[in-house]
């Protein structure tokens, strides 16, 4: 089982609520196999609440991964925030089929929260990841300058420059 930090023992918590707190940096994305990121500070707040038949888990995450940005290749810290919320039931077998409610058997006595807060901050980057610099026009860059070199460039058309036989097919969109 991946992240034995991860594991919350609910069996010998009381009814009510309970809080944890994690640290999450790139080692944790590292063990999944997963290498986006360039590095990541997250912290992560879980709140339980047990119940004598379920646990609800509040999972709230916030900090940065740093990532390329698509257009540069240029390294940047992405801001990260994610939210998820996951009901645990108890039944004969485990079941993670559905999105929002965790089956666990009746003989399990700890959760291991792993992969629900993996899936939750990988999908809380954005999929364009995109350089502030870019999009405040701040950062310099050879790639940008390379792709403004590039760019298609826009000619203004004169009235000269405009056919007239146009105008006779503009007028059939209007005449019916």
């Amino acid at each position: 089982m991946k992240q034995k930090e991860f594991n919350i023992p609910f069996s010998g918590l009381k009814q009510g609520k309970h809080e944890f707190a994690y640290k999450i940096d790139s080692t944790f994305f590292e063990s999944f196999g997963y290498n986006e990121f360039n590095g990541a500070t997250l912290n992560l707040q879980v709140v339980l609440n047990k119940m004598s038949t379920m646990l609800e888990l509040g999972m709230h995450a916030e900090g940065s991964v740093n990532v390329d940005c698509d257009t540069t290749s240029e390294p940047y810290d992405q801001e990260v925030l994610g939210d998820l919320e996951l009901v645990v039931k108890f039944g004969d077998e485990f079941n993670d089929e559905n999105d929002d409610i965790l089956i666990l058997p009746h003989a399990e006595h700890q959760l291991n929260i792993a992969q629900y807060v993996y899936e939750m901050l990988v999908l809380a980057v954005p999929q364009k990841r995109i350089h502030p610099g870019v999009l405040d026009g701040t950062l310099q860059s050879e790639v940008l300058d390379r792709l403004a070199e590039l760019s298609p460039k826009e000619e203004k058309k004169d009235s000269e420059d405009f056919d007239p036989r146009w105008d006779e097919l503009k007028k059939l969109q209007t005449d019916k």
